[in-house]
C-alpha cells in the first residue's frame, strides 16, 4: 500500500524497515509538504533508547503489515545528514538529505512543515489553516491561536509539560568467543615388561643304574666330537599410535544482571504570574508546578 496523506496516521508509532527486511527503527515523526500536503519525511529513531532522529524520503515508501518500508539500507538512514526534528526543514536543509539519498530535488520554494496529528484534525473540522507559513494555526479573524491549548484565543488556561526519561535496554553484540583444536606433540615413557631367552647349562651324572636305562644313548663310539645347536627366543617392545575420544567441549553463555545508572539532561516548563500596572495581586511568582492544578 502506497503512503500518502490518506493514512499518516496508521504510520504513527510504526516500525520501519530497510531493503534487505531489517528493523533500522520506529517512526518518530511525519513532515509533510506545503504546497501538496503529503508527506514527504519521516524521522527515524534509531541509537540506544531511540534518541536519535534521522530523516528518510517516504516519496517511494510502502506500508506493509509489519510497518514502513523504504528502499533504503540501515546504514544509509543512520548516517543522514542531521536536521533538528523541531518542526520545519528548511529548503537549505532539504536540498542535503536529497543528496545523501542520491535524488533529485523537486521543485520547492517553501519549507516542510512537520505533521500535527490533533492540530490537523482540528483544523479539518474548522477550516482554518496556516496562511502565513509559520507552523500556527490562523482563526477567521486572523489571530493565531497557539499549536496547544494555549494561545491568545483560548481560555485562561495553559499547559505546562515535562520531558521525562524513559530507560529501556536493547541486546548488541560485544564480542566472540571462538573453539579452536589444535595438535601439541609431547614425549610420553611407558615401562613396558619384555621376556628373553637365555642359555643355561645343565650338568646330570650318569650313574650305572642309569647306564641300564638309557639303552641306545650309549651306543657309538666312546669319545667323539658332536655339536647341537639350541634357538634362544626374546620379546621385542611394538609401538603402535591410536586416536581415540577422550571428552566434549563445547561453548555456552549465562546472563549476569548488574545496575548501571544512566545520566541525561530534561527540560521541563515553569509558569510564572504577572499583572499590569494597577492590577492587584502578586507578580513574578513562580508557580510551584506541584500545587497547581
Amino acid at each position: 500500500m502506497s503512503f500518502d496523506q490518506s493514512n499518516v496516521n496508521d504510520v504513527l508509532d510504526k516500525d520501519v524497515y530497510g531493503t534487505d527486511g531489517e528493523k533500522i527503527g520506529g517512526v518518530g515523526q511525519v513532515y509533510l509538504d506545503d504546497q501538496s500536503g503529503q508527506p514527504s519525511w519521516v524521522t527515524v529513531k534509531t541509537g540506544m533508547f531511540g534518541t536519535k532522529e534521522s530523516f528518510v524520503p517516504v516519496d517511494q515508501a510502502q506500508l506493509t503489515s509489519q510497518g514502513l518500508q523504504v528502499p533504503y539500507g540501515k546504514d544509509q538512514v543512520k548516517d543522514a545528514p542531521q536536521v533538528e526534528a523541531d518542526g520545519r526543514i528548511t529548503p537549505d536543509e532539504e536540498a542535503e538529505l536529497y543528496r545523501h539519498y542520491g535524488l533529485t530535488q523537486p521543485a520547492q520554494s517553501e519549507e516542510t512543515a512537520l505533521y500535527d496529528q490533533e492540530s490537523d484534525r482540528s483544523a479539518a473540522g474548522s477550516g482554518r489553516g496556516d496562511r502565513d507559513g509559520d507552523g500556527v494555526y490562523d482563526d477567521v479573524e486572523g489571530r493565531t491561536e497557539g499549536q496547544d491549548t494555549s494561545g491568545l484565543t483560548t481560555d485562561e488556561a495553559t499547559t505546562r509539560s515535562e520531558e521525562q526519561l524513559k530507560v529501556g535496554t536493547e541486546k548488541v553484540a560485544t564480542g566472540k568467543a571462538r573453539l579452536r583444536k589444535y595438535v601439541v606433540t609431547e614425549q610420553q615413557t611407558v615401562t613396558v615388561p619384555v621376556t628373553r631367552e637365555e642359555v643355561r647349562v645343565e650338568r646330570e651324572p650318569i650313574t650305572e643304574a642309569d647306564q641300564a636305562t638309557i639303552g641306545k644313548a650309549m651306543d657309538g663310539p666312546a669319545i667323539s666330537e658332536e655339536e647341537h645347536e639350541l634357538v634362544l627366543h626374546e620379546e621385542q617392545v611394538v609401538v603402535e599410535k591410536q586416536a581415540v575420544p577422550v571428552e566434549r567441549v563445547k561453548l555456552g553463555t549465562e546472563t549476569v544482571t548488574e545496575d548501571r545508572q544512566v545520566t541525561e539532561e530534561v527540560r521541563k516548563e515553569q509558569i510564572e504570574t504577572s499583572t499590569d500596572a494597577g492590577v492587584e495581586g502578586s507578580t513574578g511568582d513562580q508557580v510551584d508546578p506541584t500545587t497547581q492544578r
